[in-house]
């Protein structure tokens, strides 16, 4: 799903600064079950999704409450740190008119999660325990979010009468937009960030 990996300079600038990437990875599980939330709202109609939806919300807390536990066992403090932009970017691309919204939000939500997916399996080798094990396990929970999002983007187009071929069209638009935010020169360092351009931004207490 991904159009390119994530650059080698952003694995080294994690390895080396992984107290950072862990209270950034805090924050992505708070945002990764609002937004299964938010979906869930906006389209109550479609019982499906809602189901689903509150099933992810549910897991995604847990991997909150997991990280948390994390970060108290290896001692790193939960720092306020500024958001990334990556999201933002996304966000932006969104179209403004349904049911294609909608269908963008899965599609996004799909490949956030495909790009989780990538750099827990990147990093995992790398790292020393418990770290390693942790991230090797979340590597497979973001692949069935992945597979998830994907279902319902499709069942989603489905509804709307939209072509296969246009569902893949848009998703490999995004797909490559998406490419962009995360492997193109970055100044800010964060979990879904790109290439460093600049030594990894420190947390911020606050």
């Amino acid at each position: 799903m991904l159009a390119v990996p994530t650059p080698d300079s952003w694995v080294q600038a994690a390895l080396s600064d992984w107290r950072t990437l862990l209270v950034d990875h805090a924050n992505c599980e708070k945002k990764a079950a609002s937004t299964a939330l938010a979906l869930l709202f906006a389209y109550p109609e479609d019982r499906a999704l809602s189901l689903a939806l509150a099933r992810l919300a549910r897991e995604e807390l847990r991997h909150f409450e997991q990280v948390q536990k994390m970060m108290q066992r290896l001692d790193v403090p939960p720092l306020r740190l500024s958001p990334g932009r990556y999201a933002s970017k996304l966000r932006a691309l969104l179209a403004t008119n349904e049911p294609q919204r909608k269908i963008d939000l899965l599609l996004c939500g799909a490949l956030i999660e495909a790009r989780s997916c990538e750099r827990f399996e990147r990093l995992a080798p790398h790292l020393q325990e418990p770290l390693a094990g942790f991230y090797a396990d979340l590597a497979k929970s973001e692949r069935r979010h992945k597979g998830l999002y994907g279902d319902l983007a499709r069942a989603s187009a489905k509804q709307a009468g939209m072509p296969q071929a246009a569902l893949d069209a848009r998703l490999a638009e995004l797909a490559e937009a998406e490419a962009r935010f995360a492997t193109g020169p970055d100044p800010q360092f964060r979990f879904h960030s790109g290439a460093p351009c600049a030594l990894p931004e420190a947390a911020s207490s606050g």
